[in-house]
């Protein structure tokens, strides 16, 4: 079976982390019961025309999913297509979980959890605007796996102004004491308009370091891979079999379909569109009958190369390259290795400079933009 995703969006959230710049909205609760009907109602239509194939997996993800009742995040779930072996990922808040929630969606095909951790500390959870703390995360995990559902991600971000090295080594052993089969840590970035991005720009508060990011991701990949936990994307690590197959969906540029506001869809052929922003425009719009697109764009031939470059750099497996001039320069340097004769892959150097990396393969000043066309 050819892998194919669907990626569900649930835009809600009880607050907004200080960093976030995604589509979610925290004074918009009063839709949901519309907004889960809508999305029920374009899965299966999707499904009836054809667009919608069984899913290879499933991935909620927001805002915040947990934030629904079982009941309601069961509905959407049960009207998607799925392969037998599908992997099924909820992300989910340690706040907004419980036993039945969690045996809930387990009963449903749910096999995959993604918890929003960030950090162990409680000064750094406050600096960044989340409302948990580890008791919750450690509470969370014993639930999950008294549900039936081992295969769980924990979500770290390295890097806020007052966490100190001390603080992230804590964060990760924390992690690592609740055994996951799965970590993704990310630098906290400032995205113009959030609350923390206003501080930055305000003078009011310091903005990452990126030397200092760079250590920290250091002692992370030592340390998960000391735990048995392999990098397998510059932002990933997990134990053999454990990587998350939708992801690697993304990184391989394979097929996937968008249900929900602010969704992206993809198919191999290089065709990607995005739904409308706002949950009140995507419920109206499925209300009538009408598509949901905002917009889509298709890239060229050379772009789509460029792309699937790009994207599989990222990953362990790496991505086929001539031999040339800037290949061997860059091997030299320690950023790049072969892992073939044609094959290379991101040494722990490379991965922290992967942006230069991948623009110097690129070389890519005279190439064309894709075609991207606006639709409503």
């Amino acid at each position: 079976m050819q892998p194919f995703g669907v990626y569900v969006h649930i835009p809600f959230c009880a607050s907004r982390c200080d960093y976030c710049d995604f589509a979610t909205w925290t004074d918009r609760a009063h839709l949901i019961d519309d907004y889960v009907a809508a999305c029920v109602t374009d899965v299966i239509r999707r499904t009836a025309a054809g667009g919608l194939p069984a899913a290879t997996s499933v991935f909620f993800g927001g805002g915040t999913p947990s934030l629904l009742a079982a009941d309601e995040l069961v509905r959407i779930l049960d009207a998607v297509p799925r392969a037998d072996d599908a992997e099924v990922t909820v992300e989910c808040n340690p706040d907004s979980v419980d036993l039945a929630k969690l045996a809930a969606y387990a009963g449903a095909g749910v096999n995959r959890l993604s918890f929003g951790v960030q950090s162990m500390r409680p000064h750094v959870l406050a600096e960044l605007g989340r409302t948990h703390d580890r008791a919750n995360v450690e509470r969370a995990v014993a639930w999950a796996r008294e549900a039936g559902i081992d295969n769980i991600n924990l979500d770290l971000i390295y890097g806020s102004p007052s966490e100190t090295l001390d603080d992230w080594r804590a964060s990760l052993d924390g992690a690592l004491a609740l055994d996951p089969p799965h970590v993704s840590a990310y630098a906290l970035t400032v995205e113009a308009g959030t609350p923390l991005g206003q501080r930055v720009a305000a003078g009011e508060q310091a903005g990452p370091d990126d030397d200092v990011q760079a250590d920290y991701y250091a002692v992370a990949d030592d340390r998960l891979g000391a735990a048995g936990l392999g990098w397998y994307e510059i932002s990933n690590w997990a134990r053999p079999g454990h990587e998350c197959r939708h992801n690697l969906l993304y990184w391989r540029q394979a097929e996937y379909v968008g249900v929900g506001c602010a969704a992206h869809g993809h198919t191999p052929a290089g065709r990607r569109w995005w739904n409308v922003r706002t949950p009140e425009r995507y419920i109206e719009l499925v209300a009538a009958g009408e598509p949901t697109e905002a917009g889509r764009e298709t890239l060229d031939g050379q772009r789509a190369a460029d792309e699937r470059l790009v994207l599989a750099l990222r990953t362990r497996a790496g991505a086929d390259v001539a031999a040339g001039e800037t290949v061997s320069g860059l091997i030299d340097a320690g950023l790049l290795e072969r892992v073939s004769a044609k094959r290379v892959t991101l040494t722990r150097r490379g991965r922290l400079l992967a942006t230069d990396v991948t623009a110097r393969l690129l070389d890519a000043a005279d190439r064309p933009a894709p075609v991207a066309i606006s639709t409503r």
